[in-house]
């Protein structure tokens, strides 16, 4: 049987005992309302189900921890109390020591029950007059005041390992109907909640496109224009040196002309830049809701409601 912290088990545990976290509530000894210590934490099995209260014992048994089934306890709501019923000093010095890296064990647990087993409990305790909850009523009878002799049959009760159920032991495991009694009521509540969803896609790309440009660039060539014109003195005498034959004479002159010199050069004609911005709207919803409410006949009793 494996157990476990109560916030292990259940992290979002609520609800504990009524509707309240016994942690933190003192624990008193029912039999002269000692305090002998405090409830540090709840130990649960597999299902979930409270099986023992971890009690700092403080200044009481100097700081020891140890284990208080729940069956041997009395919850008093109103003052936070824990009431240990039929616990005492020397129990609790028997009793072995929790620890939190403390690894419980069926042996462990042997310990446990064998100090508790030893108490007998007085017939008019609360414990004795009523039954277990998942049991059928049926009186707890009464036993003789322990001896030694009783005190160490108690202890040696051959449980097989094997087989035990904490079932067996009621008196130690079963939280008591006239003790421990519950009403729990329950109201709905409109929770919103936002789920996150893809409403769409946008894809943005680039491509392409051809088309023909026509573009025009003057140039400039050069050419030779010969013109023959008749001097103002045509046909006149020249002196004799003036005249030179020469046989071969040529007159040259470079001809320049422009060819247009026309290539693609790509540019950056414009940047786009892409983002996403969120809007925000409100959205309502109304939903009718239940909740339950306490109906109390007191047959004329005053009754004290705390929560007022």
């Amino acid at each position: 049987m494996v157990l476990y912290k109560l916030e292990d088990f259940d992290a979002n545990y609520q609800g504990s005992f009524g509707g309240d976290d016994i942690k933190g509530y003192d624990v008193y000894s029912d039999r002269d309302d000692e305090k002998v210590g405090t409830v540090k934490n709840i130990l649960v099995d597999e299902s979930g189900h409270f099986r023992y209260l971890v009690v700092d014992t403080g200044f009481w048994i100097l700081g020891k921890q140890v284990l208080l089934p729940v069956g041997r306890t009395r919850i008093d709501q109103g003052d936070r109390r824990v009431y240990a019923v039929g616990f005492t000093k020397e129990q609790a010095k028997d009793l072995p020591e929790f620890s939190e890296d403390l690894r419980i064990d069926y042996d462990y647990e042997e310990r446990v029950r064998g100090v508790y087993r030893t108490q007998r409990l007085e017939a008019s305790a609360p414990l004795e007059a009523s039954a277990p909850l998942d049991a059928p009523a049926a009186p707890i009878p009464y036993k003789a005041p322990e001896t030694k002799a009783t005190r160490v049959a108690a202890r040696n009760v051959d449980y097989d390992r094997n087989a035990y159920t904490y079932q067996q032991e009621p008196d130690l495991y079963q939280m008591n109907e006239q003790d421990h009694q519950t009403l729990k009521l329950y109201e709905e509540r409109l929770v919103a909640n936002k789920t996150r969803h893809k409403a769409g896609e946008v894809t943005i790309g680039k491509h392409v496109e051809t088309e023909t440009e026509r573009v025009s660039v003057p140039v400039e060539k050069e050419r030779v224009v010969i013109e023959r014109v008749t001097p103002e003195n045509a046909l006149q005498a020249v002196s004799p040196g003036e005249a030179a034959f020469r046989s071969g004479e040529v007159a040259r002159m470079d001809i320049y002309e422009e060819k247009a010199d026309i290539h693609k050069q790509a540019v950056l004609r414009e940047e786009v830049r892409i983002r996403k911005q969120v809007e925000q709207e409100m959205v309502s919803s109304q939903e009718q809701v239940r909740r339950e409410e306490l109906d109390v006949d007191t047959e004329g009793r005053p009754i004290v409601d705390k929560n007022r």
